[in-house]
Parts: structure tokens; C-alpha cells; sequence
């Protein structure tokens, strides 16, 4: 069954990110969207101590990982949590989770070229049904009154993709020597010391009240995405080839459109529910293993050893 548990842990993490286009818009409706990245990041830190010393006193540091830590801190959370911030200040919640279907290519081109991971001609076929189905989702998306600028937004989510792809071949290079959660939790460490000076910026609106909505979703947000559904996608990163995992990505939009209908009462129509099934084969269809090499032949045992291959 273990091997399974990368696979159930992609998934889930698609789950709760899929949650967490609701719960940005629900804070950013209410609260600063870069105080609300500060703090997603300072609760995931808290809620990770308890786990800190365990963990690095079984990994041992090598020289000039430093620099590679600090990169994909860069790429994620930093910049990436910058613009999706922006990006959901601009367009709905849905459009700008179709918008991560591009990533799963973005990450299969780049593993090729820099981890040097075979993918096949049937990964590359799954990957374009999957970005068919999810474009189908967004062009089938309206926009509303929250979202005034959905085609410079759904930009800004994609300059938030590359970062994620960048972020994912890191995360594979390093998760080899660390454990996947000790990454997650550098990360929210990382996110917090980056995100603090922003309270201090003249333009920066501070909370003088406590909503209880928004309020929870900031929480649910430190606590189960940004600590949950990191650890979750981490360890499948880990166990599983980049260009593979990343094909989970395309479950988002799916599951955006699905949680989007559930909490704001967006309708989802038959022409989504046949594009999500596209993005559904899709997946399914790019998660095809290379055959394993054939094992060599026993060697005929020798007349007079007595011995014959069982």
C-alpha cells in the first residue's frame, strides 16, 4: 500500500489548494492581501516548531546547499505568493485556478532539460487534454464584480506558475538529502521573515478588527495549506519523478470550479462537467510508468556444479 501514499498525498494536497483560491478571496475581501500572506506564513511557522529539532537532528547539511535552499524560498513562497496575491486582487478565484493547469507542462519541459527525466510522447498527449479541459473551464468562467481585471490577473497567476516550476525542480534536487517536511517548514520560515517588512510600508493596511470569516480563512490557510497541503505535495515530490507529480496540478481547476459552486454559488454547468472529465483523462492519461528495463538472464548453471536456476 505504500506505494499508493505519494499518489493519495498528491491528491489531497490538490484538495486543500484547490480550497485555498476560496479562503484568499474570502481574507483579501476584508484584510490587506500581503498581510494576509504574512500571516498564513507566521502561523505555518508556529504550528511547525514543535517538529523543528526532531527533524534537523536527522539531516546533515551540505556545503553549498545554502544558496539552493534560499532559491527556492525565492521562487516559493516569496515571489510566487507576490503574485498570486495580485493576481487574485484582479480575477476570480476560478479563472486563476484554471490558470495552474500550465504549470504540470511548465515543469515536465524544464525536469527534461535540468533533471534530465525521460517524458514520453503519451505524458506530453495527457498534459495537452488536461490544458484543453482547464482552458475550457476558464473560457466557460464569468467574471464578477470582485474581478476587474481577469485577463491581467490570470497574467499574474501564470508569472506565479513559472515560479512554482522553478520551485518543484528545486524542491525534487533537495528533497534527495532533506525531509520533504522539513523543506515545507523552511519555506513558511523563509515566507514569514520576507513578508514582515511589508507591515512596516506606509501603503500597507493593518487590521483593526477581527472578521470572523476572514479571520478563520487566514488561519485555515497557515495551518492547513500552506503547512498541510506543502508537506503533502513535498513528499510526493519526493517519492515520484517531478514531471509526474506536477500533473496533479491540472486536479485544481477541477476542484476550484467544484469548491467555487459549493461556497460562492457559482453554477457548474454540463459543458464543466465535460471539461473537467477532460482534465480528469488527462491526468490520468500523462501518469503512464517507462518500462522497467528487462532483468538480465539467469546464467545457465554449470553441468558439474549440480545447481540449476529456480
Amino acid at each position: 500500500m505504500s506505494v499508493f501514499f505519494p499518489y493519495a498525498a498528491l491528491i489531497s494536497a490538490m484538495l486543500l489548494w484547490s480550497t485555498s483560491f476560496i479562503a484568499l478571496k474570502l481574507a483579501f475581501a476584508t484584510y490587506d492581501p500581503l498581510v494576509v500572506i504574512f500571516a498564513r506564513m507566521a502561523i505555518a511557522s508556529i504550528c511547525f516548531l514543535p517538529f523543528l529539532l526532531p527533524l534537523l537532528s536527522k539531516v546533515r547539511y551540505r556545503r553549498g546547499d545554502g544558496q539552493l535552499l534560499a532559491l527556492m524560498a525565492l521562487c516559493e513562497p516569496c515571489l510566487y505568493f507576490i503574485f498570486e496575491a495580485k493576481a487574485l486582487t484582479l480575477t476570480t478565484a476560478s479563472q486563476a485556478g484554471m490558470i495552474t493547469a500550465v504549470l504540470p507542462l511548465l515543469v515536465a519541459i524544464s525536469a527534461m532539460v535540468f533533471l534530465h527525466e525521460r517524458v514520453t510522447a503519451r505524458t506530453f498527449a495527457g498534459f495537452g487534454i488536461a490544458m484543453a479541459g482547464a482552458l475550457g473551464l476558464s473560457l466557460t468562467g464569468t467574471a464578477t464584480e470582485s474581478a476587474p481585471n481577469p485577463l491581467l490577473g490570470n497574467f499574474f497567476e501564470f508569472l506565479a506558475m513559472v515560479c512554482a516550476a522553478g520551485y518543484t525542480l528545486l524542491l525534487k534536487h533537495l528533497s534527495e538529502r532533506y525531509p520533504a517536511f522539513l523543506l515545507t517548514g523552511f519555506q513558511a520560515f523563509c515566507g514569514s521573515l520576507f513578508f514582515f517588512p511589508v507591515l512596516l510600508f506606509p501603503g500597507t493596511g493593518l487590521p483593526t478588527h477581527l472578521e470572523t470569516l476572514p479571520a478563520l480563512s487566514v488561519l485555515y490557510l497557515g495551518a492547513c495549506i500552506t503547512l498541510g497541503a506543502y508537506g503533502l505535495y513535498n513528499y510526493g515530490v519526493s517519492r515520484i519523478p517531478a514531471s509526474q507529480a506536477s500533473a496533479y496540478v491540472n486536479l485544481i481547476p477541477v476542484f476550484t470550479v467544484f469548491f467555487g459552486w459549493l461556497i460562492l454559488g457559482e453554477r457548474f454547468t454540463a459543458l464543466q462537467y465535460g471539461c473537467a472529465a477532460l482534465v480528469l483523462s488527462g491526468v490520468a492519461l500523462s501518469q503512464n510508468r517507462l518500462p522497467e528495463p528487462p532483468a538480465p538472464p539467469l546464467a545457465a548453471a554449470h553441468p558439474s556444479s549440480g545447481i540449476s536456476p529456480s
